[in-house]
């Protein structure tokens, strides 16, 4: 282990009084932040090595493993958002509508609609026509409204796996089933897509959910993995539904390919799902949208939509898609950096456990197959199981060693459906400080296992 490394017990002696003691005398984080802070507007670049806390703020990602396991939680690395101050400019214009004490009704000018066309065309090259985009309360509402439309109940969804959890949420909401098509894992743990499978399950499902880019497994997918996809989709009628929220996030090497920019005749079959929430740290605001070319088809899934948006929601979108590009474009390469330092970390440091790095989002795909293995986890989870209401896994197992040896958490693998047994899944979306704090407990934990 590097000689500088943060771990819990070099994370006090080498900070002393700058850190500080939980309730339960856990170490704490740095305290160079709190969530209550205010940035004005004269608040220089963000330093995203700045370790920025937002524990006891309701915080799903923070409070909620600590609440299942305690203080000891020291590295929250599961739920997908980001650990970073927003992008001043978002918070300049909250507290500015904020300032105006009143919250009626409110119209939804044009200014909205006009900031997302304008992000898409210069980020991405995709021409919006205004008049055809829907505003929803986040992207899972959307993606319901189109489910609802175009897959009755007890109807197939064809995904590929492993994929997004939040989209079974999304079956189970509709009433719909999961047909997951699981993608191919290399001996280099990079993952490709199964097409023969992908076609026979197409023949009996209405929509295709695409992930673009792939979560949790990091694929940016290329133009012609797009098109076989949409080609294969038109020929059997299956809508796809491109929910592409972490398109911003590409690491160095790869490259987006929007779904809405193939062949019109594909795109004609298809409405793509999006968002600032993921780029900008927007989650709790609850925002997105969705567009298509074909008026048939959005006009249906418009009769399944009811949006109702919060003002302040509107505001922090529009001020992060006009002026925040800037923010954004200094914290992809830093994610990236963060990426690289993972990969050379887990190569280095955590036998038994790999990691290809992925080509885009925030997110770590682990293997954790060997290690696993190792402690004999599935031979704890068979022997839970047999007095638990629901079945343990393994990687259960492995999240619960992590959080009570290292204190880290990660997401199980399996919750992102077919291919995901023997996977976790990390967040890098932090200061690079809470990712080596993180990694360099996870190592001594395993060093003294």
């Amino acid at each position: 282990m590097p000689s500088n490394a943060l771990s819990r017990r070099t994370l006090l002696r080498s900070t002393g009084t700058s850190v500080l003691l939980g309730a339960a005398g856990a170490p704490a984080l740095l305290n160079t932040g709190h969530a209550s802070a205010q940035p004005s507007q004269s608040t220089p670049a963000i330093d995203f090595d700045e370790i920025y806390d937002r524990r006891g703020t309701d915080s799903s990602r923070w409070d909620g493993p600590i609440e299942r396991y305690g203080p000891g939680i020291v590295a929250a690395m599961g739920v997908s958002d980001m650990d970073f101050r927003a992008a001043p400019c978002v918070t300049r214009a909250l507290a500015e509508r904020c300032a105006h004490e009143n919250w009626g009704y409110i119209r939804r000018s044009d200014s909205y609609a006009e900031a997302v066309v304008a992000w898409n065309d210069s980020r991405y090259g995709v021409e919006i026509d205004p008049s055809t985009l829907v505003f929803t309360t986040g992207v899972h509402p959307g993606i319901v409204a189109a489910l609802r439309t175009f897959s009755p109940p007890g109807t197939r969804v064809l995904m590929t796996t492993p994929t997004y959890d939040g989209f079974y949420g999304d079956l189970w909401f509709t009433r719909t089933v999961a047909d997951d098509s699981e993608m191919v894992v290399d001996a280099d743990g990079r993952y490709s897509i199964d097409f023969d499978d992908f076609e026979r399950r197409a023949q009996r499902c209405n929509t295709f959910l695409l992930c673009n880019p792939q979560n949790p497994t990091g694929n940016h997918w290329s133009r012609d993995d797009l098109t076989r996809l949409g080609e294969i989709c038109l020929k059997h009628r299956v809508v796809v539904l491109a929910d592409e929220i972490h398109c911003d996030f590409v690491t160095r090497g790869s490259s987006y390919t929007p779904f809405a920019t193939l062949d019109p005749e594909i795109v004609a079959n298809s409405l793509t799902f999006n968002s600032g929430t993921k780029s900008f740290g927007l989650s709790a605001m609850r925002l997105g949208w969705y567009y298509s070319t074909n008026p048939d088809l959005l006009e249906r899934v418009k009769a399944n939509t009811r949006a109702d948006l919060n003002p302040l929601a509107l505001v922090a979108m529009r001020a992060a898609l006009e002026e925040g590009a800037p923010w954004l474009d200094e914290l992809i390469p830093y994610i990236d950096a963060n990426h690289d330092f993972a990969a050379t970390h887990i190569r280095d440091n955590l036998p038994g456990i790999r990691y290809a790095k992925a080509q885009g989002t925030y997110l770590a795909w682990l293997d954790v197959a060997e290690f696993a293995e190792r402690i004999g986890a599935a031979e704890t989870a068979a022997r839970e199981s047999a007095e638990a209401v629901y079945p343990v896994t393994p990687e259960a197992i492995v999240q619960r060693w992590f959080a009570e040896r290292a204190g880290v958490f990660l997401n199980q693998g399996p919750w992102y459906g077919t291919g995901g047994a023997g996977h976790m899944r990390m967040n890098l979306a932090s200061s690079r400080r809470i990712v080596e704090l993180a990694l360099n407990n996870m190592a001594e934990a395993l060093a003294e296992a």
